[in-house]
C-alpha cells in the first residue's frame, strides 16, 4: 500500500528513511476519513477541502495534502517551490504543495509505476462506459484480483484517487475514462498506463463543450494512441468513427460488433424484455449461444466488449460466459411498480440520443400500453435540435402516449406529432412535478412507463414519487 515515503518521493524525488507509515486510503471527503488515511484538501467550485482538514484528522487521517496553510495542531511539511524535507515526522501531518490537484496526479502516476505487473484496462466512449466497466470487471474478476473505479470516478480527480487504492495484490484494474476537453484522456492515460483500451461509440454527449462529433472522436482516440505495441485496442466495428481509430494506435486491434467482418461478433440477437437478451456469439470459427440478464438489445455490445477483454486477458470461454451472467447486478435501468400496478422503467442516470433510442427499443419489447416520459437531453451542442427530433420520431413509433419535459424536449413533441401522433397523445410539460401529477391520474395497471432524460431537469424525481410504498 502507499506509504508516506512514496508520497514524498513522488513530490520531491527523494525518499526519507523515516517515512514508512502506510496510508490506508485516500479520500476527498473528510467524513470518509479512516484511521491512517490520506486526506486530499482540494479546492472545489463550491467547497474548499482545506476547511475540513481538522475534521479529517479528528476522524483518524494521518496526512493531509494541502495547497495553502491551515490552522491546527499539526506538523506541516512545506514542499512549495521544490523544497525537500527530512524526518522525523509527527502525526497528524500536513504536506503543503503548490498545486493540490497536480500533486494528486503526480503521486498517482508514481504509485502506478510501482506496480509493473498490473494490467490496466481503460474504457471510454460516449455511451455505455460505466456499464461496460462493471461487466468487464465481473468477467475478468473470474480469474484476477480486480479493482474498478467506483461510481463516476472517471476524471482528473477520481481516476488518480482510484489508482492510489491499488495494492501489489491487484492483478487488473478496470478504469473508466471520461472526456470533456482535448488532452483529458491523454492525461488520464499518463497516470494509469493502460495496456488494453476499449472504445464504446462516438455520440453527441458533451458536444456542447467539445464542439463536434469529430472533436469528441479525437478526444476518445487519445486512449488508443496511448497504448503500447503489445497492448490491445478493442474497437466497435459498427461505429465508423471508432473503427477508424485502428489507424491511430500501435497496439493490436480487435474489432467487435454485429457485423461478420468484425473479429468478435454476434447475430440472432433477441430482446427478452426484462428477462435479458439472447444471441449467438462468434470468434475464430467457434460459436456460442448465450442468454444473459442484461436488459435491451443494445446490451449485446456491452457483452461483446466484456468478452473481448476476457479474450485479451486469457480467460476461457466458460469463465467469460459465467462473468457475463452477473450482468444483472450492474443495471442502471431500474424496473419498479407504481402504486396502481403500472411498470415503471427508471433510466434517468443520464440521457443522450443513443441511450434514449436504446431505452425506447426496450420499451417496444415489453407488453402493455406504452408511455414514454422524455425530458431534455443536455450538452448536445449543435446536435441539440436534431437529437431531440430523432427521439420524437422513434417515440411516435413505440409509445401510445408521450409526455415531454423541458424546453428542448418540445422538439420531441413536435416530431411525434409530425410523425402522426394525435394531439391528445402528446403532452408538453415544463417540469417533472407536472409529470408526476399527470401520471398519477392516467396510469393503469397494464401500463409500461419509460422515464428517460437528463438529471438536470430532475427526471430522477419522477419514479420515486410514483413507486408503490412497500
Amino acid at each position: 500500500m502507499l506509504t508516506l515515503a512514496d508520497l514524498l518521493q513522488a513530490l520531491t524525488g527523494l525518499r526519507p528513511a523515516s517515512a514508512g507509515r502506510v496510508l490506508t486510503d485516500a479520500v476527498l471527503d473528510s467524513r470518509q476519513a479512516i484511521p491512517g488515511c490520506l486526506f486530499l484538501a482540494l479546492e472545489g467550485e463550491h467547497v474548499d477541502g482545506h476547511d475540513y482538514v481538522s475534521q479529517a484528522f479528528a476522524n483518524g487521517a494521518d496526512v493531509a495534502l494541502i495547497s495553502h496553510p491551515v490552522e491546527g495542531h499539526h506538523m506541516t511539511l512545506d514542499l512549495r517551490g521544490g523544497k525537500t524535507v527530512e524526518g522525523p515526522f509527527t502525526y497528524p501531518l500536513c504536506v503543503l504543495v503548490d498545486d493540490g490537484l497536480k500533486a494528486l496526479q503526480d503521486v498517482a502516476a508514481f504509485w502506478r509505476r510501482q506496480l509493473p505487473d498490473l494490467r490496466v484496462i481503460g474504457i471510454t466512449g460516449s455511451v455505455g462506459k460505466s456499464t461496460t466497466k462493471e461487466i468487464v470487471a465481473e468477467v475478468i474478476g473470474q480469474q484476477y484480483t480486480t479493482l474498478k473505479n467506483a461510481g463516476n470516478f472517471n476524471n482528473e480527480i477520481g481516476l488518480p484517487l482510484t489508482v492510489l487504492r491499488l495494492t501489489p495484490g491487484h492483478q487488473r484494474a478496470v478504469l473508466e475514462m471520461g472526456f470533456y476537453v482535448a488532452g483529458e484522456i491523454e492525461l488520464l492515460c499518463g497516470i494509469a498506463q493502460p495496456v488494453v483500451g476499449v472504445v464504446t461509440n462516438i455520440g453527441t454527449v458533451h458536444a456542447e463543450r467539445a464542439g463536434s462529433q469529430e472533436a469528441i472522436a479525437a478526444g476518445k482516440a487519445e486512449l488508443v494512441q496511448a497504448l503500447p505495441k503489445d497492448g490491445w485496442a478493442l474497437l466497435n466495428y459498427d461505429d465508423p468513427m471508432v473503427r477508424a481509430m485502428a489507424s491511430q494506435t500501435q497496439a493490436q486491434v480487435l474489432y467487435y460488433g454485429l457485423n461478420s467482418e468484425a473479429d468478435l461478433w454476434a447475430d440472432e440477437v433477441e430482446g427478452l424484455g426484462l428477462d435479458g437478451i439472447r444471441f449467438r456469439l462468434h470468434y475464430q470459427g467457434d460459436s456460442y449461444h448465450l442468454r444473459i440478464p442484461m436488459i435491451g438489445r443494445h446490451s449485446v455490445h456491452t457483452a461483446l466488449r466484456a468478452a473481448a477483454v476476457g479474450i485479451t486477458e486469457g480467460l476461457s470461454w466458460p469463465e467469460i460466459i459465467e462473468g457475463l451472467g452477473f450482468g444483472h447486478t450492474q443495471l442502471r435501468l431500474m424496473a419498479v411498480r407504481a402504486e396502481g400496478g403500472a411498470l415503471l422503467l427508471d433510466d434517468t442516470y443520464n440521457a443522450s440520443p443513443k441511450s434514449t433510442l436504446a431505452a425506447l427499443n426496450l420499451l417496444e419489447e415489453l407488453d402493455g400500453r406504452k408511455v414514454a416520459v422524455l425530458g431534455d437531453m443536455l450538452e448536445l451542442g449543435p446536435y441539440e435540435k436534431e437529437g431531440h427530433y430523432k427521439i420524437g420520431l422513434r417515440a411516435a413509433e413505440v409509445a401510445d402516449e408521450i409526455l415531454t419535459i423541458g424546453p428542448r424536449a418540445r422538439d420531441i413533441a413536435r416530431a411525434a406529432r409530425e410523425a402522426g401522433k394525435k394531439v391528445e397523445e402528446v403532452t408538453e410539460l415544463e417540469n417533472a412535478d407536472q409529470a408526476v401529477g399527470i401520471l398519477r391520474t392516467r396510469l393503469h395497471p397494464q401500463d409500461v412507463v419509460l422515464v428517460k432524460g437528463s438529471r438536470g431537469v430532475h427526471m430522477d424525481n419522477i419514479v420515486p414519487e410514483l413507486e408503490a410504498v412497500r
